[in-house]
């Protein structure tokens, strides 16, 4: 299939152009000298707490749960199933929103965004991505990555050079014409790690990217997640079960009973 260009006419491509966050949302806009520190965390978060109203009644996740994780550091959230890492990666991503407590996230008040501006959020400071590589279909993997770019309103050309650097930094170059059926599922998780890097976030949230690859192509495809990480000034935070590959990262947290808790000593 063709993929068209969006051109200006788009109307999110013309919104991503155009608006820019609010100042009160961004920690810079505030008074206070400690929030335009250099060493203020990328991700800031105090006192978080995440309810859910159930038929059997509120299901609590989080309970004044904090996180600081600064610039460079590439951490690990490990925990059983349903302790609430995927939603704190989410509430990060500004895919869903605290029941209370501040989160700040590269800098920015997510909790406060509304869903427009968590849509532009998103596509500038955040790559993202999930157990499941949720790549379209109907698009080779070179205009899957170039997909976040042709959205925030880049022409196809620009917008295909760089998505074919990025196949090229994933080692996939020579499959840039493939479907997603066409590839392994190592290939597919490798082209949705260049889609959510393509724009050159500053935050890589990864939510099981291992999960669904055996053990040999997981620690490949984690390899490659630490090099670019490290080639790219990028902060990591991931969310694992696989314990050996957490503990080859900065720091390893625990999620438990709604509180996060240092499972190792920093590197």
């Amino acid at each position: 299939m063709s993929l068209a260009n969006p051109g200006s006419a788009s109307p999110i491509a013309r919104f991503d152009r155009e608006t820019t966050l609010r100042p009160d949302l961004r920690h810079d806009s505030l008074s206070s000298g400690s929030f335009r520190s250099a060493t203020t965390p990328l991700i800031q978060v105090q006192g978080l707490a995440k309810t859910y109203r159930t038929a059997r009644g509120d299901l609590t996740l989080f309970q004044n749960l904090n996180l600081e994780v600064h610039a460079g550091e590439m951490v690990a959230v490990v925990g059983q199933s349903g302790a609430g890492k995927s939603t704190l990666l989410h509430i990060l991503g500004a895919l869903d929103a605290p029941s209370a407590g501040t989160v700040y996230c590269a800098s920015t008040n997510v909790a406060k965004l509304s869903a427009r501006e968590a849509a532009v959020f998103r596509n500038r400071e955040i790559g993202y991505v999930w157990q499941f590589h949720y790549l379209l279909p109907e698009f080779n993997a070179l205009e899957n990555v170039a997909m976040p770019l042709l959205a925030r309103g880049q022409q196809k050309h620009e917008a295909l050079a760089v998505a074919t650097k990025w196949l090229s930094e994933v080692g996939l170059q020579d499959r840039a014409d493939h479907r997603p059926g066409e590839l392994s599922g190592g290939e597919q998780q490798r082209v949705a790690l260049a889609r959510a890097l393509v724009n050159n976030p500053r935050l890589l949230l990864a939510d099981e990217p291992t999960g669904d690859l055996d053990e040999t192509t997981a620690g490949q495809v984690f390899s490659l997640i630490e090099r670019l990480h490290q080639t790219h000034n990028l902060t990591s935070l991931l969310v694992t079960h696989n314990l050996e590959l957490a503990a080859r990262c900065t720091r390893v947290l625990r999620l438990e009973n709604g509180r996060l808790a240092s499972a190792t000593a920093t590197h």
